[in-house]
């Protein structure tokens, strides 16, 4: 009779200990499968992150879809992958052993003769070949052969616009994501421990925040060489402080919680209270703010690369574009085309994070 008992109670504590360890699991993926339809019940929302999504992994193959190197070069019943390796001018029956120049009439009659072929992406520019058969004074109107004109050095416009877009977006993913860490960080050490901690960060983000951002950058662009890397170090120095407030609010409203309480009677450490317990119930804030932070580092990256503060110039940016249109008044198609692609995808963001914080609204079922 007490082996039975035994039998059952310890079948009992197997039951209940797996469905303690079950629920919240389960609990979880069915609040993210509620959210997750609930993004897809808002239309705009979630139409504008497919187009952002495949806009960017288009750009993701710029070199495939807006290059003047062929991407498979048939030459006497060989292949040749010119994207992946330089071939020499000798190997398609030049006399120089130089770079090939894959838009030159010469290359093209040899390979011709051999019977072979050239396949070249949909736009044969890249971001920084110049056009050197252009009848007329640059910048150049949009023809057949520049779809969108060319800019005030002869190169392509469409061409820097799908390589400028790329580099737009991947520093705006840089800059939020490097601003998002150190702003959880700093926001949860603040709200997770209060007190003098809270003071004394909070009397450093105001003395920090009141420094001149804009002329912190005009002087380590004087002294510096501009460069990628130094406009994420120097943005990354401010970009944190918006974030850290949010969170550090999540963090006091949590940490005097019961299962807070719980955790410290329990001996947990103060490390895994904030990683375990603390922090997914402080995302919210951070993932709706997510693809606002990302249009804001794209326009600063663009209107930094305006002043020429931004990347050095032979980078392809959306920003200079800006500044040749506004230069070149009368090349209408450079400022109409930076600031059409500039606008519509700081709008599809916008609505990306419009339904991201509808989403996460804990009012709305």
């Amino acid at each position: 009779m007490s082996s039975s008992i035994r039998a059952s109670a310890s079948g009992m504590s197997i039951i209940s200990e797996h469905t303690v360890h079950s629920r919240p699991v389960a609990g979880r993926q069915s609040l993210a499968r509620r959210r997750w339809h609930r993004f897809k019940r808002n239309r705009r929302g979630y139409y504008s992150f497919l187009i952002f999504s495949c806009l960017f992994l288009l750009s993701l193959i710029s070199e495939v879809l807006s290059n003047d190197v062929p991407f498979l070069v048939v030459y006497k019943s060989r292949p040749y992958f010119p994207l992946v390796i330089d071939y020499p001018e000798t190997t398609f029956g030049g006399d120089f052993d130089t770079k090939t120049d894959y838009l030159d009439p010469f290359f093209l009659e040899e390979v011709q003769k051999t019977g072979g072929a050239v396949f070249f992406p949909p736009n044969r520019h890249s971001f920084n070949s110049i056009n050197l058969n252009i009848d007329g004074p640059v910048p150049s109107p949009p023809t057949r052969e520049n779809y969108l004109g060319t800019d005030d050095r002869g190169r392509d416009v469409l061409a820097r616009l799908l390589y400028g877009f790329r580099l737009s977006v991947l520093f705006g993913f840089a800059l939020t994501l490097v601003g998002t860490v150190v702003g959880i960080i700093t926001g949860a050490v603040q709200g997770f421990f209060g007190g003098r901690t809270d003071l004394v960060f909070q009397r450093v983000i105001e003395i920090w925040g009141a420094m001149p951002e804009l002329y912190l950058l005009i002087i380590f662009a004087s002294i510096f060489q501009p460069s990628i890397l130094l406009l994420l170090v120097l943005l990354s120095l401010f970009s944190w402080m918006g974030l850290s407030d949010y969170v550090r609010a999540e963090f006091l409203k949590g940490r005097n919680m019961e299962y807070v309480k719980a955790a410290r009677a329990l001996g947990v450490g103060n490390v895994t209270i904030m990683y375990r317990h603390l922090l997914p119930n402080g995302m919210t804030p951070v993932i709706t703010f997510l693809p606002f932070r990302v249009s804001a580092a794209i326009l600063a990256l663009t209107s930094l690369d305006f002043l020429g503060l931004g990347v050095p110039p032979s980078t392809p940016s959306l920003g200079e574009l800006l500044a040749q249109g506004k230069a070149n008044i009368d090349a209408w198609w450079l400022s109409l085309s930076a600031f059409s692609v500039l606008i519509f995808t700081l709008i599809l963001l916008i609505f990306v994070g419009e339904a991201l914080r509808e989403t996460f609204d804990p009012r709305k079922n």
